[in-house]
């Protein structure tokens, strides 16, 4: 761990586009991205992406600008979009629990598109936020949250290098149900290692003639 001596407060995240090989992310920016986000996540089509999120569904791109948008203010969220290589938006996350005074922000409201899911860009964006937190921004601690009984994002967490640190029993009640909320981090010691296994993964030299990857992520 770092000395913390001369410890100063880490500037905030956001307001940056972050290039990368399979896709971006970009700013949300409603004019621009409201039709592409609703198509991937509004309707009835989608409502299953919003189970375990206390937002949503939401059944017109209104509605999702005006809730979505109201949460994103109220708790300082600063949110980015995902575009696919075909210029299409696939998905949106979050920074959240934004801490600069100690360092610490935490990925959220992660929303993947049906077809973002399982495919390279999925990891790549983790990639990329862990990337410039940790790298750009100079941060300690990176948090990933979800519903325990999401046992998808449990296995994402694990996967993308996150470790597990304790389930907060009755955290919420949502949606009419009770919540318990697993929590998980990364931490800037971990990230050396954890950022040469994602790179390895994304390699050029990891994806067969079809893009199919050769070997799994490894990040423990």
């Amino acid at each position: 761990m770092m000395t913390l001596k001369n410890w100063t407060p880490r500037p905030r995240p956001g307001g940056v586009t972050m290039p990368g090989r399979f896709g971006r992310l970009e700013p949300l920016d409603w004019q621009r991205h409201r039709d592409g986000l609703y198509a991937v996540a509004g309707g009835e089509v989608n409502a299953d992406l919003w189970r375990y999120m206390p937002l949503g569904p939401y059944l017109s791109p209104e509605a999702l600008q005006r809730e979505f948008e109201a949460a994103r203010v109220a708790d300082g969220w600063e949110t980015l979009v995902i575009i696919g290589a075909d210029e299409t938006i696939k998905g949106m996350v979050s920074f959240m629990r934004i801490r600069e005074a100690q360092g610490s922000a935490e990925i959220g409201a992660v929303l993947y598109g049906h077809a973002l899911q399982r495919t390279a860009l999925a990891t790549e964006v983790l990639y990329m936020t862990a990337r410039y937190l940790f790298d750009q921004l100079g941060y300690r601690r990176y948090e990933w949250k979800c519903n325990a009984a999401n046992q998808a994002s449990v296995r994402a967490a694990q996967r993308f290098g996150f470790t597990y640190e304790g389930t907060f029993r009755n955290d919420m009640v949502m949606k009419g149900d009770n919540r318990d909320t697993a929590w998980f981090s990364i931490i800037d010691s971990e990230w050396p290692a954890i950022r040469a296994a994602y790179e390895a993964w994304l390699s050029p030299s990891n994806f067969d003639a079809s893009g199919q990857q050769i070997f799994r992520l490894k990040t423990k």
